[in-house]
């Protein structure tokens, strides 16, 4: 149960935050894609994701996909919204300097946009790490036969307290050793940076 859980949380994870870190590059390079994306994004980020619990049944069963797919609907705009966020926050006097030296929108990016970005791409995966557990045991509510999710599930049906909090003790840990592993790739970055 603790092996499905982690490997439907995990990769989540990675999905969310490769994928977002991808579509929030693509925001930033093209102003009209983001005027016409960012309300629908923010309006997407305000709905409840276990309202589409059915519809996720339906498109991908009742197996790992349909957790993994939840996992990912969760962390993916929390994901956008920050790099998004983080990448407008760079400093327009820093963007003019290297325009008025002849730079490209691609040496932009690369050069300035990215590596002053990173504070907030750490700070996006430390919110991304509640959020991938989150939506893998909101995934594994509703469509489960194994993992932490369905043994909560289980336990609170049978009346047996015991498994719930044995189960949520031990999502608890996973959670602190998955924001650790975070936490280290951040001291990692600072003493690199430094």
């Amino acid at each position: 149960h603790v092996g499905t859980t982690l490997w439907e949380t995990l990769l989540g994870f990675f999905i969310a935050v490769v994928l977002g870190y991808s579509i929030a590059l693509l925001l930033w390079w093209s102003e009209a894609v983001r005027k016409i994306a960012e309300p629908y994004i923010v309006v997407l980020n305000a709905l409840p994701k276990i309202a589409l619990g059915p519809l996720i049944i339906i498109w991908f069963g009742t197996g790992s996909k349909a957790i993994v797919f939840m996992t990912v609907l969760i962390g993916l705009i929390v994901t956008i919204l920050n790099m998004l966020n983080g990448f407008m926050a760079t400093d327009e006097n820093k963007i003019l300097l290297l325009r008025s030296m002849g730079a490209t929108k691609l040496q932009i990016l690369t050069k300035l946009v990215i590596p002053s970005s990173l504070p907030t791409f750490i700070s996006m995966l430390k919110i991304n790490v509640g959020m991938a557990w989150i939506g893998s045991i909101m995934g594994e509510y509703i469509v489960s036969k194994a993992g932490i999710g369905y043994l909560i599930v289980y336990g609170g049906q049978v009346f047996k307290l015991d498994l719930v909090m044995s189960a949520v003790f031990i999502l608890c840990i996973l959670a602190a050793v998955m924001y650790a592993a975070v936490a280290l790739l951040e001291r990692l970055v600072i003493k690199n940076r430094k």
